[in-house]
């Protein structure tokens, strides 16, 4: 789907043009051992920029959001970079590293460890041009890519341009169903209201916050991340299953539980926490926008419950899973996902908007990359990041990034050392996985096998 212009730049929309501001990247890893083309892979590469304009582009000033997409010339776009080291702080430092303003908007990275046996791709897209869907089927179809070339394609067909697609991708709030303007500002309104009658409590940060006469040390980028192993994973689909409720209701009943934990509370009040879920739009809109397309293609819904001080006492977990589940089902058939998406732009004006304690997203399963016989992924993740953290706010949402890759569920824990501590987003994730184990402590395995393809909300 494109807007049909082959022209150098592109406008953003107001909602894109929300993400220039948040500076937030998409940050695909893959460990793999084996053989590696790296001239093959290179090429691989260059094949999908060159089907992609929005990889082959910067973000300018312009357009009417004060934002447009411009292409790079042939001297600045993006190519693989190859180096060896050591692969574990090849990730540190490729999590670490921004996507300024003004530059390509994704970067991909080959490091190889001393043997020449194993090696980490990292693959890493600005937000403003990907969500999850399209970043994991990005990665994916370079891999696609690489296969065919080592199994006999043309290694050339790249360098001659004449397939390279100049056809912008339209922006997502351009293919929305129509909205009277009228049912959107009153939308707005009410959620500003409600917003405004339930204060959302947020996680204190654990690291001291600096101050004049203490500076905050220099942080960084880390995950925590929590695994779980194929038969964990069908016991849980299994227990959502007979509960009638999704496993992304399940884990953000236990991410909201680990941070009512954490969230500080007066006498014997509960406290109320936010929960923000990313909505996929791609399956939502009509026709069904293919995850291949470079944009940004997600709403978001917030929806707040009480905690008591005493989790143990508070409501039953389940019963909490099942809430999450069915006001996010419900929201999503009323078509509030529709007008979440076109008053994104109002969000600096009204932060409480998006304001919450904690941040689940879901993928769903999906495959990981095919690869030829003389390679294999020993891993895949999928870790959000940022450029800006702010530890002298205090406190901020915490975020968990869901997804199951072959089979077995994978949460990431994200965060910035500044704020909070790896040994607190330890302890936090290890609360998240008592948690979702205690939902299958009377669930029987799992005899069939595991799906291993395929994606979709899980």
């Amino acid at each position: 789907m494109t807007d049909g212009s082959g022209g150098p730049e592109r406008a953003l929309c107001p909602a894109e043009a929300l993400y220039v501001g948040q500076r937030s990247r998409a940050v695909l890893s893959c460990a793999l051992r084996g053989n590696i083309d790296t001239q093959a892979l290179s090429a691989a590469f260059d094949a999908i920029t060159a089907a992609h304009p929005t990889l082959r582009s910067r973000i300018a000033p312009g357009g009417p959001s004060g934002y447009v997409l411009r292409l790079l010339t042939e001297e600045e776009r993006p190519r693989l970079l190859t180096r060896t080291g050591d692969l574990t702080d090849a990730y540190a430092a490729e999590l670490n590293a921004p996507l300024p303003v003004g530059g390509p908007l994704t970067r991909a990275v080959l490091v190889s460890g001393p043997e020449g046996d194993d090696h980490l791709f990292v693959l890493v897209v600005d937000h403003t041009i990907t969500d999850g869907h399209s970043s994991i089927t990005l990665h994916n179809s370079i891999w696609d890519s690489y296969r065919n070339l080592v199994s006999g394609g043309d290694r050339a067909a790249d360098s001659t341009r004449e397939g390279e697609d100049t056809a912008w991708p339209r922006p997502v709030s351009e293919l929305l169903p129509h909205a009277d303007e009228a049912d959107t500002a009153k939308y707005l309104e009410q959620r500003v209201e409600r917003a405004a009658a339930r204060q959302v409590s947020l996680v204190p940060y654990d690291v001291p916050r600096p101050t004049a006469e203490q500076p905050a040390a220099e942080g960084h980028i880390e995950a925590r991340r929590l695994v779980l192993s194929l038969e964990e994973t069908a016991l849980l689909r299994r227990t959502a299953r007979r509960a009638g409720v999704s496993v992304h209701g399940l884990v953000s009943a236990a991410v909201v539980r680990a941070a009512g934990l954490r969230v500080p509370g007066g006498d014997d009040a509960p406290r109320v926490l936010g929960c923000l879920s990313p909505v996929d739009l791609r399956s939502r809109l009509t026709p069904p926008l293919p995850a291949s397309v470079m944009v940004a293609a997600v709403a978001t819904h917030l929806q707040t419950v009480e905690i008591s001080p005493d989790t143990d006492a508070d409501t039953d977990p389940l019963t909490l899973a099942r809430t999450l589940h069915t006001r996010l089902k419900d929201a999503i058939d009323n078509g509030d996902h529709v007008q979440e998406l076109r008053i994104m732009p109002e969000i600096p004006r009204h932060p409480t908007l998006q304001l919450s304690t904690v941040i689940v997203t879901n993928m769903g399963v999906v495959p990981g990359p095919r690869l030829p016989d003389d390679l294999r992924a020993t891993d895949v993740r999928l870790v959000p990041a940022r450029e800006n953290y702010f530890p002298q706010a205090g406190r901020s949402p915490v975020m968990a990034c869901v997804v199951s890759f072959e089979g077995r569920l994978a949460v990431e824990f994200p965060h910035f050392t500044s704020c909070f501590s790896a040994s607190f987003m330890g302890a936090f994730r290890d609360d998240v996985r008592d948690n979702l184990l205690a939902f299958t402590a009377d669930a029987e395995p799992e005899t069939a096998a595991v799906p291993t393809s395929g994606a979709g909300a899980s």
